[in-house]
């Protein structure tokens, strides 16, 4: 292990480069959802060309990101953070400066590379920087950062692009990623031997087309529905890849990607707990905005505005959740905070035409106070499990699927809220004669808000599944590493 990062020293220089750098790649990801309209008109593009800014990006994290544990035992951090750190200023300048589509998606693309390394590099710096009580305190830390990104981040991007041209939300961008890159060239000092430890192709093919096949298979089934052969032909060959991925990697002395950390239960439980609340907070990210726009008639700005208390409440208890949780444990945090959860995700199912803007920013505000109760800690406490050599591949594996639940909750949700709608709307309709295009547009309005009204009744039950798995944590401490054991037993029997 390098010197410069141990429990007992923890090089705060090192973490606070790390973490401005990982703030404002994510700063970056919630920028761009506001300005695909304006993207839209001013590249003469349709909507399924502009979602690939979104879809593209996520591609390339779901391929990049499980590579990271090979990546991060191979080379330094500061090798990784500046590789990191100058593909993400490259992809921003390219953005930026981009006047056709291709080449706004290749700078957006090249973003997602250095986002995808920044942020399980961060969390295994974090994890082997501070020892195990204090680590949830750390984490803490980490949340307000990183969730401080996603609070200022719409209400940011509404006020540049109604007051400027989009591209400004790449030109605000670069200056910063340029600093903060320059700083990691002169402030990383850090050092890695030479490490013994080949990258396997085919591993890296099979991860590719399984992880890629079901990101792109589930985030196009929100567009194309379900019936659309691209859409389970992707999954298909998405899971099938993946099979033969994990049944390489157990073979393989040195894999790219160690499923054995599922071996670990706490690191089980806590990665099965995330997946599903994962599912279900998409719910209020994805559904609310198309109720508060589409069905409400809220400005973008306005929309932004009302979700930034619930993103603030989030970034402002992660470091107190990280103080409890080093006091307490991960158990009672997540029980309380997926009740909270489950019973607001409950409201939202209630919502009507009539429903006050006060009381959905309340709602959205509790709810998120209430996810920020069980993230980090759940996480932080199966990691803790881990011996300490399967860091970057349950950190690795913990980010990848983030991204797999995310598109599966988004798909899953959508879908849900699409076939309800079509029901809805033809059972309203299926006695009517003769319907005006005022009623038309009424009955679409209310069919609409029942679907949205039903995903959100879905989604209740999918956030009470991770409170009952919540039942079952129990205060990790740190396995012992099985060749440890193994080097023991060979001197004691020697």
């Amino acid at each position: 292990m390098d010197q410069s990062i141990t429990p007992n020293r923890p090089n705060y220089g090192i973490l606070a480069v790390l973490m401005v750098g990982a703030f404002i790649a994510f700063l970056n990801n919630t920028l761009l959802n506001i300005a695909l309209p304006s993207i839209m008109a001013d590249l003469q593009v349709g909507t399924a060309t502009v979602q690939w800014l979104t879809t593209g990006f996520m591609l390339v994290n779901g391929i990049i990101i499980p590579i990271t544990a090979y990546l991060i035992q191979k080379y330094s951090v500061r090798r990784l953070f500046i590789t990191a750190m100058g593909l993400f200023t490259i992809g921003t300048i390219v953005a930026g400066t981009s006047y056709v589509f291709p080449l706004l998606l290749t700078g957006r693309m090249l973003q997602a590379s250095g986002t995808a390394i920044m942020m399980p590099l961060l969390m295994n710096v974090m994890l082997i920087s501070f020892p195990i009580e204090k680590r949830g305190t750390a984490m803490g830390v980490l949340g307000l950062i990183l969730m401080a990104a996603p609070a200022i981040g719409p209400t940011t991007s509404g006020w540049i692009v109604e007051h400027y041209h989009w591209r400004m939300l790449f030109h605000f961008v670069t200056p910063i990623a340029i600093t903060i890159l320059l700083l990691g060239i002169f402030l990383l000092k850090d050092k890695k031997g030479k490490v013994d430890l080949r990258f396997d192709i085919f591993s890296l093919v099979l991860s590719s087309i399984g992880f890629g096949g079901i990101l792109y298979g589930f985030s196009s089934a929100g567009n194309m529905g379900w019936n659309n052969p691209i859409v389970y032909l992707a999954v298909s060959i998405g899971i099938v890849s993946l099979i033969f991925f994990i049944m390489r990697q157990s073979k393989l002395e040195r894999p790219m990607l160690n499923f054995g950390i599922y071996k670990y239960p706490m690191f089980a439980l806590s990665s099965a707990i995330s997946m599903v609340l994962n599912m279900a907070m998409f719910s209020g990210m994805l559904l609310l905005p198309i109720y508060v726009q589409t069905i409400r008639g809220i400005s973008p700005f306005d929309a932004g505005l009302m979700m930034l208390p619930g993103a603030l409440a989030m970034a402002f208890m992660s470091p107190i959740t990280g103080r409890l949780f080093d006091k307490f444990g991960g158990r009672a945090l997540a029980i309380i905070g997926l009740s909270i959860t489950t019973v607001t995700t409950y409201l939202f199912s209630t919502i009507s035409l009539e429903t006050t803007y006060n009381y959905l920013m309340m709602l959205n505000a509790v709810r998120m106070l209430g996810i920020s109760m069980v993230m980090m800690p759940v996480s932080t406490n199966g990691l803790n499990q881990l011996p300490t050599r399967f860091y970057p591949h349950g950190t690795a594996m913990n980010n990848t699927l983030n991204q797999v639940s995310g598109a599966i909750g988004t798909a899953l949700l959508v879908t849900i809220m699409s076939t309800r709608t079509t029901s809805v709307a033809k059972t309203m309709t299926a006695d009517l004669v003769e319907v005006s295009e005022a009623a038309l547009a009424e009955i679409q309005m209310l069919a609409m808000l029942n679907g949205i009204n039903f995903s959100f009744f879905i989604s209740t039950f999918i956030a009470a599944l991770a409170l009952l798995l919540a039942l079952f944590i129990k205060r990790a401490k740190q396995a012992e590493d099985p060749l440890e054991i193994e080097k023991k037993a060979t001197v004691e029997r020697g």
